[in-house]
């Protein structure tokens, strides 16, 4: 089985349009057995090279028939890409229809692929596949080798092809399940899924891939219906208790989620992204020390995935240890200085040890990398207000309130600059919005001192009695109310 990481809003893996734009649900074919051909040695080092495994293998030989005939070398080929006992003794089982050997640049560009070498691999498969006729195991292989190297719609192609050449074999309906999920394309990978499960309904990949789909759509019950139907049919698969754990996170089950992402790393130590997930959910749980513990072995593990080290940055800050990620963002951003996002954490860090000026910096940085983010826009207008840089909070948080009208946390903000600016009409009109999106007591309480400051104290007093209302416990409200009864009768004024 393939392994592949499931996203997270950190890391979205990005596919161009065209891979969204299929037709809905494929039609399901009717697939037989015997309108697939034998299988001959270019088919099956292709698919071993194509990370198949090798239980598939051994029922797809077994239900098409053989079309080769072992002989050392080729046993050899074979062998080099992890073909197991249980294979080749099947191989050896069946009497071939006809003889077929590996063409000597499918045995190179097997080797490639062994030492992740997947220019070359890709190189010497695109010319198999243009000086032989249609082979479904060769766009297979092709689009296996674009998978790995992050080329998904390149693989989408492959897969695509391979398809349409050998539509009887199951896993490619998996891999373009997987494309789909990839995609954020959930209703497609769920077809594809369903095709696998059509033709084999024992299939632990095809409702892993079915889990997937469902998971993009944010459909948890079934996502998790699927995913326990595919350990059902294959215990050890690590990557399933690991997907499992992100279902069961992404929807507050914290404790099944650690025990799924603990069952994970009993099968597979080493499966960094089980670590990333555990140390993520123990974070949410406030066990800060276990979390940082579980992101440091996944460090430890993938030493170049920028995301383990922000995550761990963001959990350092969340526990209170200021130091140490502003350290852990310092060498994200040395490591990767082009890396987008973290900016805006690193200013939080800052911030919380009174370190404005540095602050200021990074959300600034976090701007121009994200200049559509109303909330890092709002944040940079608030600590420019907080240090009295008044003009330019009032141009950050102009485009706040342009990029998102329906925050009343941005027009709060901005009317609080525009009234010590003394812009009073604009700071009304703000304040007034602010209250119409979200009429909370500190909304009105700030409405009513701008109307006090324009001489409008019969409505400010009405704004400060429904912020006393609302929050009757905040002495404030009520003091200033009353300060303002007295000044107003003092001044020939009746309250009402």
């Amino acid at each position: 089985m393939v392994q592949v990481a499931l996203k997270s809003p950190d890391g979205v893996v990005q596919v161009r349009s065209k891979v969204l734009a299929i037709l809905l649900f494929w039609p399901i074919p009717a697939l037989h057995a015997a309108d697939s051909a034998p299988v001959d040695c270019t088919h099956m080092l292709a698919w071993l090279s194509g990370g198949v495994s090798n239980q598939k293998l051994i029922a797809v030989a077994r239900n098409r028939g053989a079309a080769l005939g072992l002989t050392p070398e080729t046993e050899g080929q074979l062998v080099s890409m992890h073909a197991s006992p249980g294979l080749m003794n099947e191989l050896r089982s069946l009497k071939p229809v006809r003889q077929s050997a590996c063409p000597a640049s499918l045995v190179k560009a097997a080797a490639a692929v062994r030492q992740k070498d997947y220019d070359q691999a890709g190189q010497l498969t695109e010319a198999l596949i243009e000086s032989n006729p249609p082979n479904g195991a060769l766009h297979f292989l092709l689009g296996y080798i674009h998978q790995m190297q992050g080329d998904w719609d390149g693989a989408f192609e492959e897969y695509t092809s391979s398809k349409e050449t050998d539509p009887g074999f199951v896993e490619v309906h998996n891999r373009l399940a997987l494309v789909f999920y990839q995609a954020d394309d959930g209703d497609n990978a769920i077809g594809e899924a369903r095709t696998a499960l059509s033709m084999d309904f024992e299939d632990a990949e095809a409702y892993r891939m079915l889990g997937l789909g469902h998971y993009v759509n944010q459909q948890y019950a079934a996502a998790l219906n699927a995913f326990r139907e595919s350990v059902a049919r294959d215990p050890n698969e690590d990557d399933v208790y690991y997907e499992m754990g992100l279902v069961l996170r992404d929807q507050g089950s914290y404790t099944e989620a650690i025990q799924s992402f603990r069952r994970a790393l009993e099968l597979n130590p080493k499966l960094w992204q089980a670590h990333s997930g555990l140390a993520s959910v123990l974070g949410k749980d406030k066990r800060f020390n276990e979390a940082i513990a579980e992101f440091i072995i996944a460090q430890q593990l993938s030493p170049n995935e920028p995301t383990i080290r922000e995550d761990l940055a963001r959990t350092y800050y969340n526990a209170g240890a200021y130091d140490s990620a502003i350290a852990e963002y310092g060498e994200l951003f040395r490591k990767y200085p082009g890396w987008k996002g973290g900016h805006d954490g690193l200013a939080r860090a800052y911030l919380a040890k009174e370190e404005y000026s540095r602050a200021i910096a990074e959300l600034r940085v976090a701007v121009e990398q994200d200049p559509a983010n109303a909330a890092q826009h709002r944040a940079l207008g608030q600590l420019l207000l907080a240090v009295d840089q008044q003009q330019e909070s009032v141009r950050e948080l102009r485009i706040a309130v342009e990029l998102d009208p329906d925050s009343a946390s941005s027009h709060y903000y901005l009317g609080t600059v525009l009234l010590e600016l003394q812009q009073l009409p604009s700071a009304l009109r703000e304040f007034q919005d602010a209250v119409r999106l979200e009429p909370s007591a500190e909304h009105h309480f700030a409405l009513a001192a701008c109307l006090m400051n324009m001489g409008r104290d019969q409505e400010a007093l009405a704004e400060m009695e429904t912020a006393s209302r609302l929050d009757p416990e905040k002495r404030l409200y009520t003091s200033r109310r009353d300060e303002l009864e007295k000044l107003m009768r003092a001044s020939g004024f009746e309250a009402h």
